[in-house]
C-alpha cells in the first residue's frame, strides 16, 4: 500500500533540490547557448584553424556520453592540479555539452540566411558585427528556435545526471529521501511527477522569451 505521507513532509528538501535544478538549467543554458552562439560564428566565419578547432570540440562532446564528460571533470581534472566543487563541475560539464550542441543548430540558421540579406547590410556599411548581430543572428534563431528549445529541455533533464558528482539537485534529494524514509517507490513517484511539469514549464517559457526578447519577431510557421 502506498504511503506518501513522510516523502511529502519532506518537501522542503524537494524544494531545495529544484532550487538547484533550476539554477543549473538557468545558468548552463544561458552559457550553453552564447558559447554555441560563438562557435557557430566561427564555423562559419573564421579561418581554416579556428574552423577545424571548434569542428574537433563539437565532435567530440557530440560523440561521447554526458556521464563520461561530467567524470572526466569531476574526477579527471584533479589528476593535472584543476579541481572543481560538485557545484561548478555541473555547470561547466552542461555548458559545454550544450556549447557543441547548439554550435550546429544555430550554424544551419545562419548558413540558411540569404546572400542578398548579407549584400543590403553591406551596401549600408554595417560592419561585420553589425551585419551579423542586427542582419544573420535573429532571423537565424528565428529559424531554429524550435530545436533548440528542445535541445535546451534536454540539458535541463540531463542536470538528473549531475547526482552522481553530488550536486544537490532534485534526483540527488529523491535519492536521500528514499534512503532516509524507506519509500523508494513513493519518492521516486513523485520526482517522475515533477520533471514533465518542469520540461512543460520550461518549454512554454521559452517558446514565450524567444519572439519577445532574443529574435524580435515570431518563429517561423508560429502563426500557421
Amino acid at each position: 500500500m502506498l504511503h506518501f505521507s513522510s516523502v511529502l513532509a519532506s518537501w522542503p528538501v524537494f524544494l531545495s533540490g529544484l532550487a538547484i535544478t533550476v539554477l543549473l538549467t538557468l545558468l548552463s543554458c544561458s552559457l550553453g547557448t552564447l558559447l554555441g552562439i560563438g562557435c557557430a560564428w566561427c564555423r562559419v566565419y573564421g579561418s581554416r584553424p579556428l574552423r577545424v578547432a571548434v569542428a574537433c570540440y563539437v565532435e567530440f562532446f557530440r560523440n561521447t556520453p554526458f556521464i563520461v564528460q561530467i567524470f572526466f571533470i569531476y574526477f579527471g581534472l584533479p589528476a593535472i592540479g584543476l579541481r572543481f566543487a560538485s557545484l561548478p563541475a555541473a555547470i561547466l560539464a552542461l555548458t559545454i555539452n550544450l556549447g557543441a550542441y547548439a554550435c550546429e543548430i544555430v550554424r544551419a540558421g545562419i548558413e540558411a540566411t540569404p546572400r542578398g540579406q548579407i549584400e543590403a547590410a553591406q551596401c549600408l556599411s554595417l560592419n561585420r558585427w553589425q551585419v551579423f548581430t542586427r542582419v544573420v543572428l535573429p532571423p537565424a534563431m528565428s529559424r531554429v528556435w524550435p530545436a533548440l528549445t528542445s535541445q535546451l529541455v534536454i540539458i535541463m533533464l540531463a542536470t538528473a545526471v549531475c547526482s552522481l558528482v553530488s550536486t544537490a539537485e532534485l534526483s540527488y534529494v529523491t535519492n536521500r529521501i528514499a534512503a532516509q524514509t524507506f519509500r523508494q517507490f513513493e519518492s521516486y513517484i513523485v520526482v517522475t511527477a515533477l520533471y514533465p511539469v518542469l520540461s512543460i514549464c520550461f518549454r512554454r517559457l521559452l517558446q514565450w522569451l524567444g519572439p519577445r526578447f532574443l529574435f524580435g519577431c515570431a518563429p517561423l510557421g508560429a502563426n500557421r
